[in-house]
């Protein structure tokens, strides 16, 4: 009996505050929608991996991401809207392949797209990429760190489920923040198709 009149005088009290007895967190409408995954897309040394995130496709407008700089600073790829932008993302660009990628295109698309921003994303340390590039002479290549907020990962559906990676991929987004080109390596492993890549990128830029 006693507890049912303190039952009822907590309604009481909660109805005269005007305090909702039903949790926020409990409202549908505040529950934020688990990230798409997807499988079997690509595979990592020949296993299929789940990829967080949707898959971008060429013609929609380019999702927006928070990385981070070699100094730390949050940077938005948003703020390079106005130019072209070949965005790779890549697992760690102190391993073999990754090395490689990245010396091919500061070279070969810097030459190629003079006026276009070049960035790689990979899950790094900022530190590990300022030392990376100040060791290896990478200057025409903008370097990001996802390690913080995998905000490109999800965005870009380019997050690999469990390991906290970024699959290897390709994206180009033009002046108006179009996606021009896409391309998800099939093997995290593999390299892209650097001429493929060099020459949408010729294209996209001179339109």
């Amino acid at each position: 009996m006693k507890n049912r009149i303190l039952g009822v005088l907590s309604g009481v009290l909660i109805m005269s505050l005007g305090i909702s007895s039903v949790p926020v967190y409990a409202s549908a409408n505040s529950r934020k929608a688990a990230p798409e995954e997807r499988s079997g897309v690509i595979t990592m040394q020949g296993k299929p991996v789940t990829l967080v995130g949707p898959e971008i496709k060429i013609g929609q407008k380019a999702p927006d991401a928070m990385v981070q700089g070699m100094d730390l600073s949050d940077v938005k790829l948003s703020d390079f809207k106005g130019k072209v932008r070949l965005i790779c993302s890549v697992p760690s660009i102190d391993t073999p392949v990754c090395d490689i990628e990245i010396h091919r295109f500061n070279q070969e698309a810097s030459e190629a797209a003079s006026g276009a921003e070049i960035i790689f994303i990979s899950m790094d340390l900022p530190f590990a990429q300022k030392r990376f590039c100040a060791a290896t002479g990478i200057d025409n290549v903008k370097t990001f760190s996802d390690h913080r907020y995998a905000d490109f990962g999800k965005n870009y559906g380019v997050l690999i489920k469990d390991l906290r990676l970024l699959a290897r991929a390709i994206f180009i987004i033009d002046k108006d923040d179009i996606v021009r080109y896409v391309a998800y390596v099939k093997d995290v492993g593999a390299q892209p198709d650097y001429a493929a890549v060099l020459k949408a990128l010729k294209e996209i830029i001179h339109v």
